[in-house]
């Protein structure tokens, strides 16, 4: 399944800087001045797990195949855009689709690059960008109840639901603050999932720095830092420019030396996999064999036969069983039929709660 990401923030912030570095393409033409991405750039991630590399060692894979993440590059807005200015909202719907929002605020001054704002201050930006998403999320909450308000007429119990639901985030957007903040009932949040709200999804923080400031941070990103434990979010401080250098060097053993000598030790990239595997309480569960070694993400609580759905619907529709290793047993005792002879290889059935670094064979039967 993997997970997507929309990187969203002003013009100038770095966001398609981060983009192409992150993911290592040039989709994302990065320029010094505002609206220079004006479509959506998409790019895939294999998210590296030593893991993964050590199971295909055991098994002796030919091949070896990560889980991904996703990045959605949305184009930079400006105060006004849920109105139509800059490139307006036309992008906004895209941010609709993704599983979590990573906000990128500049925290670095540079005179030669110009900030839309023309001075730096990630709080305000902050400010203006969930301004324009709240003010998307009520508009497309007033079309909701307009189209809900033939079946509240014929007194439909699910739309009075539904309605309800509906005026309590509509009221909790119009006092200022996002969805995501409202605390809802179970039944209340799966009315809402309806909704497609952006304010809804999780966000994390991205603090661009200078390169001189990647481990340190500065007095910018320690606002910043105070501003997401306030909102029970999540921040990381990465620079742009130390991110596109990474990118540039071909392997691991460079990109190690290099961050060794920044004394970093690990990558934005690393954080950013890290940080969003938290914020969506994802899990990574594996399968091996001779012909291949393959990481599957999921989220937290699930069972078996949804993991085994995310491999083929069939796998689900059909599961008996899932035999089961865990990664600590299986780099223990070498392997499969190692864990057997020690009595720990398991069958787990359908109500079985996948664990992270669980290694998976399914049996079905369509």
């Amino acid at each position: 399944m993997g997970f997507n990401c929309g990187i969203v923030g002003l013009p100038n912030v770095g966001k398609s800087t981060i983009f192409n570095a992150l993911t290592a393409t040039a989709k994302a033409e990065s320029a010094n001045y505002p609206f220079c991405t004006i479509e959506p750039n998409v790019g895939k991630v294999g998210v590296r797990d030593p893991r993964l590399e050590k199971i295909a060692t055991i098994s002796k894979s030919q091949k070896i195949i990560p889980t991904t993440l996703e990045f959605v590059d949305i184009a930079g807005l400006v105060r006004g855009a849920s109105k139509g200015e800059g490139l307006g909202n036309q992008f906004l719907g895209h941010i609709r689709s993704v599983d979590a929002i990573i906000h990128v605020l500049r925290c670095f001054e540079n005179g030669n690059i110009t900030h839309v704002e023309t001075t730096v201050d990630p709080l305000r930006d902050k400010e203006i960008i969930d301004t324009e998403l709240m003010i998307s999320d009520m508009e497309a909450l007033t079309k909701r109840k307009e189209s809900i308000a033939k079946k509240l007429k014929a007194n439909d119990a699910e739309a009075k639901e539904e309605t309800a639901v509906l005026l309590k985030i509509l009221s909790h957007l119009e006092a200022g603050y996002p969805a995501r903040s409202l605390s809802l009932t179970e039944e209340e949040a799966t009315h809402a999932k309806k909704f497609g709200l952006i304010t809804s999804k999780p966000v994390l923080y991205v603090c661009n720095v200078n390169e001189n400031e990647a481990k340190t941070g500065n007095a910018l990103t320690a606002l910043v830092a105070e501003m997401a434990q306030k909102e029970n979010a999540t921040h990381v401080i990465i620079s742009a420019a130390i991110e596109e250098e990474i990118s540039s060097l071909e392997s691991e053993e460079e990109k190690k030396m290099f961050l060794e000598e920044l004394g970093l030790t690990s990558s934005g990239l690393d954080k950013v996999i890290s940080q969003g595997y938290q914020l969506l309480d994802l899990i990574t569960f594996f399968t091996c064999g001779p012909k291949e070694a393959r990481a599957w993400t999921l989220r937290k609580h699930q069972t078996a036969p949804q993991a085994a759905g995310q491999i083929h619907t069939d796998f689900e529709r059909g599961f008996i069983r899932a035999e089961t290793i865990s990664y600590n047993d299986y780099v223990t005792y070498g392997g499969e039929q190692g864990a057997k002879e020690a009595g720990k290889y398991r069958s787990e059935g359908k109500d079985y709660i996948i664990q992270d670094g669980d290694i998976l064979l399914f049996r079905f039967n369509v």
